[in-house]
């Protein structure tokens, strides 16, 4: 049993997560910013595990420091850290960009990471022990045109990770990557603003991840022997070979 705060834990690859792992008997640190799901996830799991809620938003620091020292002083330490929260605004070239788009998508997938690792990672130098995953994407590791500002985002995970793995490497702190390709969430509604047409166009003609694909690799990589760190993992559906080749039946 272990002591695991998920980012981004109300919905998609989050909840998935939050489920698989309170059904296996973890205690959980469950953070988002919809309080009334935290508040749902919490009254469903209660029979499974210990479970806290945390309502913030990562891009706000002093929030983040505030709510996760909380966590802290409840369960005196967190084992494993899975910072899952990101989003993606938008899907055009730079030049046509929205610049509000940017700036959710790097203060979010970059600037909130880095927050609640800050936040985290001192108590679990203190323990010399503790395993972080960032959820990244396929997008870390190949751009596709009109994706180049969220692409930036997942490389800059992609970066953090690989710093962190070095820069903790003396701390028996494991640092791993899970990242996935196409996984049909609420990510390209968000991403067309609402446009469910074109985010349901997005997982037709083919068998996509399932957020459940993505929690069952997560709880595989937490339940390694301690010699062992999955340090980056890609995940595809069968039918996708990178970025913007997929196999469809139309």
């Amino acid at each position: 049993m272990k002591n695991i705060l998920i980012t981004g834990a109300t919905s998609g690859i989050g909840e998935a997560t939050a489920r698989k792992l309170a059904e296996e008997g973890n205690n959980l640190i469950l953070c988002g910013r919809n309080s009334n799901k935290l508040d749902d996830l919490a009254n469903e799991f209660a029979y499974l595990s210990k479970i806290k809620t945390l309502s913030f938003d990562v891009r706000n620091r002093a929030d983040v420091y505030e709510n996760i020292n909380s966590a802290l002083n409840s369960f005196q330490k967190i084992d494993v850290l899975i910072n899952n929260a990101g989003n993606a605004h938008g899907l055009e070239s730079i030049y046509e960009g929205n610049e509000e788009d940017w700036d959710k998508m790097m203060d979010i997938n970059v600037k909130g990471l880095l927050n609640v690792s800050k936040a985290v990672i001192p108590s679990m130098v203190k323990n010399q022990a503790g395993h972080i995953i960032n959820v990244g994407s396929l997008a870390g590791y190949e751009v596709y045109a009109n994706g180049t500002a969220y692409c930036a985002s997942k490389y800059a995970v992609k970066a953090i990770n690989e710093g962190l793995r070095k820069e903790l490497n003396g701390f028996n702190i494991k640092v791993s990557s899970i990242n996935p390709g196409l996984v049909e969430t609420n990510f390209s509604n968000v991403r067309f603003k609402g446009d469910t047409e074109k985010a349901k166009a997005v997982y037709k003609g083919y068998t996509p991840l399932k957020p459940q694909d993505i929690a069952n690799t997560i709880s595989f990589m937490i339940n390694q022997p301690e010699h062992v760190n999955l340090a980056e993992v890609m995940i595809l559906p069968t039918a996708q070979a990178s970025s913007t080749q997929v196999k469809k039946e139309l």
